[in-house]
């Protein structure tokens, strides 16, 4: 199901829309434990290592997911990720291929992590997870991107994404809030919660602080910032355009880098671009003299489709990346060892 994001989720509770959709929302997490119950779930012989989400919507998953693999990476490991490709037309499993077309067929995201690392796009995570174990390359940790709430797979490290700002909202179930899943229930799934760009750490208030006092594991920091040299974005004035769950945290991002917006053009998230909208944003860039920019997932979805060439020219992306707080990085890194290390003894033969 569809739903576009409405702003009351956020504004704190009492809202009339809240009240009245309250008990859809009970129903929806009572069938969100219910689903995630009835699985026998598959044990790989991998590691299997999650990053999921408490709410519907982005919060930096995929950014996430991607500096773990680089974790992972420079440890000499060979991560694949795998992902249901949301907003893709394959149900797999497939193994993602950049080609003409690719962001429609596959989604827009597991062009990005194919970037960094093999990816499988899968809506059956275990169908996903068998063909991954399939495949003949070395590939020595699977990296869930999202699926925090699907019980089909046994996981051996779950971590879940927080935004800072907006934490879990007005703390209702879809539809009458943003949460997933009641919010007990999520945080049982969890072994770690990282807080992305939490606004002050000294906030007994925040987001960061709640985590930290209700739940046991460890809350860790992380932040997202703009990657490489980002000077071109003070040359000239710019017309902003994305197709994401948050749009304006990237207006934002664009103003503290020092733009100058002169428009803001937003879509829904995996917006399926058309030339009508091509059109509208190369005029809209004309008229201002100014430089079309948008994100990397919105512009893989450029990239893949010929008819939108022009534009995909025209338009620059705005790299990101996340990263994981120094004094909390090697906590990360001793939770990454530990799910390693017990599929290694779980793989060991049994004492004569």
């Amino acid at each position: 199901m569809r739903l576009d994001e409405p702003s009351w989720w956020y504004s704190g509770a009492g809202d009339i829309r809240q009240r009245l959709l309250a008990p859809l929302g009970q129903l929806y997490g009572w069938i969100a434990e219910r689903r995630y119950y009835r699985h026998q779930p598959y044990r790989s012989r991998l590691p299997i290592i999650c990053v999921g989400n408490f709410t519907a919507g982005g919060t930096g998953k995929t950014p996430l997911s991607m500096a773990i693999a680089r974790l992972l990476i420079a440890r000499g490991e060979r991560p694949v990720f795998l992902t249901r490709g949301y907003g893709g037309t394959t149900s797999g499993p497939s193994w993602v291929e950049d080609t003409p077309g690719a962001a429609k067929r596959f989604g827009d995201e597991p062009l990005l992590l194919a970037a960094v690392a093999p990816t499988m796009v899968a809506r059956d995570r275990r169908a996903g997870i068998i063909a991954i174990e399939g495949d003949h390359r070395p590939l020595s940790v699977v990296i869930m991107d999202d699926g925090l709430q699907n019980g089909s797979v046994t996981k051996d490290l779950s971590i879940a994404l927080v935004d800072g700002k907006r934490g879990i909202g007005n703390g209702e179930v879809i539809p009458a809030g943003p949460l997933r899943a009641p919010i007990d229930f999520q945080i049982g799934l969890v072994d770690a919660i990282v807080v992305r760009d939490p606004p002050d750490l000294a906030d007994e208030r925040g987001v960061h602080a709640v985590l930290r006092r209700g739940f046991p594991g460890p809350v860790l920091v992380g932040h997202v910032a703009a990657v490489g040299d980002t000077t071109w974005l003070k040359e000239k004035p710019v017309v902003a355009f994305a197709g994401i769950a948050n749009p304006h945290r990237f207006y934002r991002l664009l103003e503290r880098l020092g733009a100058r917006l002169v428009d803001s053009i937003s879509f829904p998230d995996h917006h399926p671009f058309k030339t009508s909208d091509a059109t509208r944003l190369l005029g809209a860039a004309q008229a201002n003299g100014a430089q079309l920019v948008t994100t990397e997932k919105d512009h893989a979805r450029l990239k893949s489709d010929v008819a939108l060439a022009a534009l995909a020219t025209e338009a620059r992306a705005l790299p990101i990346d996340l990263t994981i707080d120094e004094r909390d990085l090697s906590r990360l890194n001793s939770l990454i060892d530990a799910a390693l290390q017990e599929t290694t003894r779980r793989q060991r033969p049994p004492p004569r």
